[in-house]
């Protein structure tokens, strides 16, 4: 399925509950991110709606960012495997090459999200773009070793760079 894409000028002008609907995946699972911009329109660059829904979350506390991390999938885990993500997960992670993990990749990929999991109750969260699996691999490697209010920081940071991808993705100039 071909993703539809908008300009800036046609976001501006939708129905509140349409531009909801259009955006609604920008954030994994969390169309009130969405719902928190659309009432601050017009927005004058994709630069000032990234920043309008980056600072929603960065407002809405805790538990709501919390929520908002659990509804991202694990790398090349069970969702991935079930064929369960979002089009725009599946995409990112196939770009990345976690579709090709050699056997002994995926199991020590299930097995950082496991430990990831266990250490911080939530899962790894990385911005796959520009990544490959090994680099993928080496990063959390390193993150799995982080306080928990460096990963929860981190986490937010990654499903920013996330967030402006996908609406790179979407915003034609």
């Amino acid at each position: 399925m071909k993703a539809m894409h908008y300009t800036l000028e046609q976001l501006n002008t939708l129905p509140a509950d349409t531009f909801v609907t259009v955006l609604s995946g920008i954030f994994e699972h969390s169309p009130w991110v969405a719902e928190a911009a659309a009432s601050q329109r017009p927005f004058a660059s994709v630069g000032a709606l990234h920043t309008t829904m980056s600072g929603a979350v960065e407002a809405a506390g805790e538990a709501r960012q919390l929520a908002l991390i659990n509804a991202h999938p694990e790398l090349a885990g069970k969702a991935a495997v079930r064929g369960e993500l979002t089009e725009e997960s599946t995409r990112e992670q196939s770009g990345a090459g976690l579709n090709l993990c050699t056997q002994g990749e995926f199991d020590r990929l299930q097995a950082l999200n496991a430990a990831y999991r266990a250490k911080f109750g939530f899962p790894f969260i990385l911005a796959v773009r520009g990544y490959d699996r090994h680099g993928i691999i080496a990063n959390f490697e390193k993150r799995v070793n982080h306080s928990r209010t460096e990963e929860l920081r981190e986490s937010l940071d990654q499903i920013y760079r996330i967030a402006r991808f996908r609406l790179d993705d979407l915003i034609t100039a």
